[in-house]
């Protein structure tokens, strides 16, 4: 499925909502059950999110909702991070899991026992094989197969990406419709309302 950019912004629009309705038809209810299951197990612990450019906003947007619903919620990056234990649950958002950065902070907290869930678009990527679970989100539609497993800088400065998702953005979308699609069943799970989230919203903006 392939839709060219027109100079109708709705349109465009329209083409990618379509484009990431595909995407999420194709995930793997297995898959979002079990990264799910494990992150309501990890209410008492910390849980951590790393990812780079456009994942790593998405990752941000998904840990204030976790912190709203009460989670130690840390994103990888901040000054204020604590250490990583054991214990601990990690969540690492890479379309092509193998972003340096991304594997960098996976390796460091794969070394001290850290759970580890890869949201990403290849399995047999270093996220994927190293990744206790793994929650596989398609998104690039890159044709060349040889491209295809590019880095995603590699891709950024070469101008790899679908017409309708600049710079390859479909990934990073797709994974923002259905982390919040997340959010909604754990609110049901934890029997909390928006009442309760409000009540973790941030009040001096």
């Amino acid at each position: 499925m392939v839709f060219a950019v027109n100079l109708n912004v709705k349109s465009n629009a329209l083409g990618l909502v379509e484009l990431i309705s595909k995407n999420l038809s194709e995930v793997s209810e297995d898959q979002v059950e079990r990264c799910t299951e494990l992150i309501l197990s990890h209410r008492d612990k910390k849980i951590f999110i790393m990812g780079a450019g456009r994942s790593g906003l998405v990752g941000r947007a998904f840990a204030v909702r976790l912190l709203h619903l009460g989670y130690r919620v840390h994103v990888v990056g901040e000054t204020i991070i604590p250490s990583v234990s054991k214990d601990d649950l990690l969540i690492a958002i890479s379309g092509s899991g193998s972003t340096m950065l991304v594997m960098t902070a996976v390796d460091a907290a794969k070394h001290v026992g850290a759970t580890i869930i890869g949201i990403t678009s290849y399995l047999d990527s270093p996220l994927g094989k190293i990744a206790d679970f793994v929650l596989q989100v398609k998104g690039r539609m890159i044709l060349a197969k040889e491209v295809d497993k590019r880095d995603y800088f590699a891709r950024q400065i070469l101008g790899l990406h679908e017409p309708l998702a600049p710079l390859g953005t479909l990934f990073e979308d797709t994974c923002m419709i259905l982390l919040d699609a997340i959010i909604s069943y754990m609110m049901k799970k934890l029997n909390l309302c928006e009442e309760d989230l409000g009540k973790c919203h941030a009040n001096i903006e």
